[in-house]
């Protein structure tokens, strides 16, 4: 109530400034036209003055000059009747039209039910998210539960077997390094990440960006995404090894678009989406860009990602068969090899399965229907996007 009582007199004193001098336009014609029938009458006594001989005929004439000047220049002065000024009504309506104008453009472009953010307020309230944010104990006991995975029996095992062996080997560099790749196979990517910690401890000076990236990958997995204080330690030691790491730039968006700072993770962003590869890091920005850049107060869109798309294999339908099926294995030989040895977003992942179907290759949309799964199955967002794909190809189920 606050804001829009002190709303209601800024617009009532905008509005006095604005109608104020179209009332004083029509006051002023008003006096132009009362000083032409006072010089009028002024000149009518003139006359009979001198008719009674009250008057010198010279002093009569000098008098008379006089006033019809005055009556020359009155008559001259604007008039504003029947536009502007003319009347008080004209003065509120365009105080009624100015008030609606400006209240129907806040509705439209401000937020009346949002209540005012200082920027040091809300600068204040970042620092505070970031510096009381849950422990990465307690992300990974409030994260979801994944989808279960159905290996087979005896590599289920031969995992436990490892499990119990490797407490009482300490400093078996080999064995943490299989435990943590055979845990995230398995999704538990919070004994993933537990193991891959001894690996970097280890390590000590001999780990590399490599170890640390995955570390903080797994750790964030296990957390479903989010930063913990610890987490944003090894982000810190990524940094400083490779300040222009993918992964570590990736997460530290994230860390701020966590903490309310979508601003600096939209800047964080926007070169990976752009300007580097695809992969798994950028496919993640790519999907959570939008939001940053929305609470940046930016309207972007991330450009189109690389690799066959529908258009392409519509415009294929006016080749010859040799050639359309030609250019179209090119086309998923080579998003293929990419996927292979760079990775890729869910988008590229889809459009290899709906390329695959195009062709009638069933058996390998499967087969990469299946391998996407693993790769994207705790993203649920890229999930959605693969199983429309899948479906298409009709292979989901």
């Amino acid at each position: 109530m606050l804001f829009w009582a002190i709303a209601g007199v800024l617009a009532a004193v905008v509005l006095m400034t604005l109608v104020r001098p179209l009332l004083r336009d029509a006051g002023g014609a008003d006096a132009a036209s009362s000083d032409v029938e006072i010089y009028t009458a002024q000149l009518a006594e003139i006359e009979r003055d001198l008719a009674r001989d009250i008057l010198d005929p010279s002093e009569a004439e000098r008098a008379r000059t006089e006033v019809a000047r005055r009556l020359l220049a009155a008559n001259a002065a604007p008039r504003t009747s029947g536009v502007f000024g003319a009347s008080p009504r004209t003065a509120g309506l365009v105080g009624v039209l100015t008030l609606s104008a400006t209240a129907a453009t806040y509705l439209w472009l401000g937020s009346p039910g949002v209540p005012d953010q200082p920027l040091a307020q809300r600068l204040a309230a970042s620092e505070d998210l970031r510096a009381n944010r849950p422990s990465q104990a307690e992300l990974e006991a409030a994260a979801p539960e994944l989808p279960p995975v159905e290996p087979p029996a005896e590599y289920l095992a031969s995992v436990e077997e490892l499990r119990g062996i490797m407490p009482s080997r300490p400093n078996d560099l080999r064995g943490w390094e299989l435990l943590a790749f055979h845990e995230a196979e398995l999704r538990n990517y919070a004994a993933a990440a537990i193991a891959q910690g001894k690996v970097v401890t280890l390590k000590g000076d001999a780990a590399v960006a490599e170890d640390l990236r995955r570390q903080l990958d797994l750790m964030a997995l296990a957390a479903d995404g989010y930063i913990s204080p610890e987490a944003e330690a090894v982000l810190q030691q990524l940094l400083d090894r490779e300040p222009g790491n993918i992964a570590a730039r990736y997460h530290l968006g994230a860390l701020y678009l966590q903490t309310d700072r979508g601003d600096i993770a939209f800047r964080l962003w926007r070169p990976l989406v752009e300007d580097e590869p695809d992969g798994y890091h950028t496919s993640l920005a790519r999907l959570q860009i939008a939001e940053a850049a929305a609470r940046a107060g930016v309207d972007y869109a991330p450009p189109q990602v690389r690799g066959p798309t529908a258009e392409d294999i519509a415009n294929a339908q006016d080749m010859t068969d040799e050639d359309r099926a030609a250019m179209i294995n090119n086309m998923v030989a080579s998003l293929s090899d990419r996927l292979a040895t760079e990775g890729g977003t869910a988008n590229d992942w889809a459009r290899l399965i709906v390329a695959h179907g195009v062709l009638g290759d069933l058996e390998q949309a499967g087969r990469i229907w299946a391998e996407a799964q693993t790769v994207f199955a705790a993203d649920p967002a890229a999930m959605s996007i693969l199983v429309e794909a899948a479906t298409a190809a009709g292979v989901a189920e």
